[in-house]
């Protein structure tokens, strides 16, 4: 089962940035010589795509709720791209782990991570400066650079350290609850305050 640590890696990055995941591995596959990385991974075709989809996702994941709403459509595509490219690696070494648990490991490991990310960025965009976003963002695809780079040429020292950070990340979702439901606690109650503020006193018409 030599292929499962880069699965697990490429799951959990993929939950993170799918774009990133896709265009690194097609790039060190093509130029690196990697053999582990798939050949469809590393057509033209799917380098152009993937890095134009990476260029606007660098820009959306930066901007406040904008990468909320962005999450939230990927709720769907990040676990079915850490999936497909589960599969990939599977079918690219026959024999070491079926194309079932592959594609299964990948896609549950990048939607756990996807919704740790997803919860975690709500958390930051209760701060009222958009630094933060920015900070967290790339943060986010230098890990995801420095694990699938690392993914294959050490790939059990990288899957080590992704599942370190998968547990990391699983703490703080559970700190950030607390944070979140204080956040949406003082919205209702200046909302609250507001309503009270306009409406006439009483005996007023």
């Amino acid at each position: 089962m030599t292929v499962l640590p880069l699965i697990f890696t490429s799951g959990l990055a993929s939950g993170i940035n799918a774009y990133a995941v896709v265009l690194l591995l097609g790039l060190l596959g093509r130029f690196a010589g990697a053999e582990s990385v798939p050949h469809a991974l590393e057509r033209t075709d799917v380098l152009i795509a993937a890095a134009l989809l990476f260029l606007l996702e660098a820009v959306a994941d930066k901007i406040p709720y904008v990468d909320t709403v962005w999450d939230a459509v990927h709720t769907v595509i990040r676990p079915v791209a850490g999936a497909v490219v589960g599969v990939l690696i599977a079918s690219n070494d026959p024999g070491s782990l079926s194309e079932v648990a592959a594609g299964a490991m990948g896609g549950t490991t990048a939607l756990v991570t996807h919704l740790v990310k997803a919860s975690l960025r709500m958390a930051v965009n209760t701060t009222p400066e958009p630094f933060s976003n920015i900070a967290v963002s790339l943060t986010e695809d230098l890990s995801v650079a420095g694990l699938v780079t690392l993914a294959i040429f050490h790939p059990w020292v990288a899957a080590s350290i992704a599942a370190v950070l998968l547990l990391v990340g699983l703490l703080l979702v559970w700190l950030a609850i607390s944070r979140i439901r204080a956040f949406r606690a003082r919205r209702r109650e200046r909302k609250a305050a507001r309503t009270a503020a306009d409406r006439p006193p009483a005996g007023q018409p």
